[in-house]
C-alpha cells in the first residue's frame, strides 16, 4: 500500500491495482501482542487506513479477498482468485510484496486445537477471544491457566508480557543458548534475568520435540527432559518469506531465501519489483544482500519503488536490522552486527566491549542502569554494531548508533560525536559516547 499510495500521489493519472487476498490492508501488526494483552481495546485501532478510503480518497484499484496465484512474465499477466471465479490481470510494471508467513516447524502435534501463531490480525483476534471466552475441552468450555510459547524473538518476548498480564503461566521455549539472538549474550542474558523476576519459566537450549493432544486439543510441550503441562501454544519460531509466487514466475531468490532485488527494488525479471518481508535489501555494514523483516524497511522500500514507477528514479536503502521491543519493564534495542562470528564471517575482525552504565546524571533521580554493547572491527576501528538493554533511554539512543552505522564512521569518530545533555536524559558523556569511547581506547591499545 505504501508502493500504490506514493505512485497515486505522483502520478495520479496511473492505474494502480492492488490484490490482497484477506480483508486487512495497511494495518500494524507490530500491536497485535498489546491487543492480546489488553492495552489496546478494538483490533480496528491497528489501522492505518480502511480499504474504502484507499479506494475513494486514493482512487486505488484495492481489490480485497483476491488471491493471486500465478504470474506469466512473458504475457505479463497475473492469474487471481476471487469469490471462486479466475481471472487475468495485464500489467506493465508488477510489484511482488507477499510478506512473510509465521515459521512452522515440522513438530508433531502442531495442528492440534489451542496450537496458534500471531501472523495475522484475525490470528489475534482469536488468542484474544480464548483468552476472553476459553477454551472447548471435552465438550466444556476452559479457562486457559497456562501457556508455551516457541521461540524467544520479538513475538516470544513480547506475548510472554501479555499472557503474564492475562494471569497464565508462561513457559518460554527456545531452542538456542539465549533469547534474541540477534542482540547478543549480554543483552540476552539480561531480557532473560528479567522475564524470570516476572515469573515467566525460561527454558533455554531447549527445543519442541512435539505436542502432546487430547482429544484434539493441545495438552502439553515435549522436550528432551520433560512434559510440560499448557492449555495453548504460541508458535513465535520466526517467519519464512513467502516467494513460491514468484519463484514459480521465474524470479531469483538470493542466498537468504528471500527474493534477490538491486538497489531500487527489481528483481531479475524486467519490470518485477519485490518489497517488504518477502525480499531482500543491502545490509550497511556488510554491503551484501540480507534478509532482515522490519517494518520501515517494507514501508520505506514500498514507497521508493512507487516513486520509481511514477518516473523518479529512487534507490530503496540500505538496512542496518535496527530494531527495539518492549519486554516487561525493559526497553531492548540493536543496530548492525552484534554476534562477533557472525562480524567474522562478514570478513571483519571484531571486537566487543559491554559496560554497564547510568542512564542519567548520578544526582538527579530516576535513574537506572543500562547494559551497552559495542562491536567494531579492531583493524580499521569501524563501528560495526551495537546493543543495549535498560528500563529508559534505550529505544531512542539506538537511533544514533545506527545513523553512525549509515556513515561508516569509526569508534573513535562516534566518540566525538555532539550528543545533547541535560542531567534528566543522560550523564555528561552520553552512554554511547561513554561505550564508544572504551571501546575505542581498547583497539588502541592493542
Amino acid at each position: 500500500m505504501s508502493a500504490a499510495s506514493k505512485l497515486k500521489r505522483e502520478d495520479p493519472d496511473h492505474e494502480v491495482i492492488v490484490l490482497e487476498r484477506g480483508e486487512w490492508v495497511s494495518y500494524g501488526a507490530c500491536g497485535l501482542p498489546y491487543y492480546v494483552k489488553g492495552d489496546i481495546n478494538n483490533l480496528e485501532d491497528l489501522v492505518v487506513m480502511e480499504a474504502e478510503e484507499f479506494r475513494k480518497e486514493r482512487d486505488i484499484d484495492l481489490r480485497t479477498g483476491t488471491e493471486a496465484t500465478a504470474i506469466d512474465t512473458d504475457d505479463r499477466t497475473v492469474t487471481a482468485e476471487s469469490n471462486g471465479k479466475t481471472f487475468e490481470l495485464r500489467y506493465d510494471n508488477l510489484l511482488i510484496a507477499t510478506g512473510a508467513g509465521a515459521l512452522t516447524p515440522p513438530i508433531e502435534g502442531i495442528d492440534l486445537n489451542g496450537v496458534f501463531t500471531l501472523q495475522s490480525m484475525n490470528a489475534g483476534r482469536q488468542v484474544k477471544e480464548v483468552l476472553e471466552d476459553g477454551l472447548e475441552h471435552d465438550g466444556e468450555r476452559i479457562e486457559p491457566e497456562s501457556v508455551g510459547i516457541v521461540g524467544g524473538g520479538y513475538i516470544g518476548i513480547e506475548m510472554a508480557e501479555a499472557f503474564h498480564a492475562r494471569g497464565l503461566d508462561v513457559h518460554l521455549f527456545e531452542m538456542l543458548s539465549h533469547v534474541l539472538n540477534p542482540f547478543g549474550e549480554p543483552t540476552a542474558r539480561v531480557v532473560e534475568d528479567h522475564l524470570r523476576e516476572k515469573g515467566v519459566a525460561v527454558h533455554t537450549e531447549t527445543p519442541v520435540e512435539a505436542f502432546q493432544g487430547q482429544n484434539g486439543q493441545v495438552v502439553g510441550v515435549d522436550t528432551p527432559e520433560n512434559t510440560v503441562m499448557v492449555d495453548l501454544v504460541l508458535m513465535g519460531a520466526g517467519v519464512d518469506p513467502r516467494t513460491d509466487l514468484a519463484e514459480e514466475a521465474g524470479v531469483d531468490l538470493g542466498q537468504s531465501g528471500a527474493i534477490a532485488t538491486d538497489s531500487y527494488g527489481k528483481t531479475n525479471v524486467d519490470d518485477v519489483y519485490a518489497a517488504g518481508d518477502c525480499a531482500e535489501a543491502t545490509h550497511v555494514v556488510t554491503g551484501e544482500p540480507d534478509h532482515i523483516p522490519l517494518a520501515l524497511t517494507a514501508n520505506r522500500h514500498g514507497r521508493a519503488i512507487g516513486a520509481t514507477l511514477a518516473g523518479n528514479q529512487t534507490r530503496t536503502g540500505p538496512i542496518a536490522g535496527t530494531a527495539t521491543l518492549k519486554a516487561f519493564d525493559l526497553e531492548v534495542a540493536r543496530t548492525g552486527i552484534v554476534d562477533p562470528e557472525r562480524a567474522a564471517e562478514a570478513g571483519f575482525d571484531p571486537v566487543r566491549k559491554t559496560l554497564e552504565l547510568p542512564s542519567r546524571a548520578h544526582y538527579y533521580p530516576g535513574g537506572t542502569e543500562l547494559t551497552v554493547t559495542l562491536v567494531a572491527d579492531e583493524n580499521s576501528g569501524r563501528l560495526l554494531g551495537a546493543s543495549m538493554v535498560g528500563e529508559e533511554g534505550v529505544a531512542q539512543r539506538i537511533n544514533s548508533v545506527a545513523a553512525a552505522l549509515h556513515s561508516d564512521v569509526t569508534v573513535g569518530e562516534l566518540e566525538q560525536f555532539d550528543f545533547a545533555y541535560a542531567p534528566a536524559f543522560s550523564p555528561t558523556w552520553d552512554p554511547v559516547l561513554t561505550a564508544a569511547k572504551v571501546l575505542s581506547g581498547t583497539i588502541r591499545s592493542s
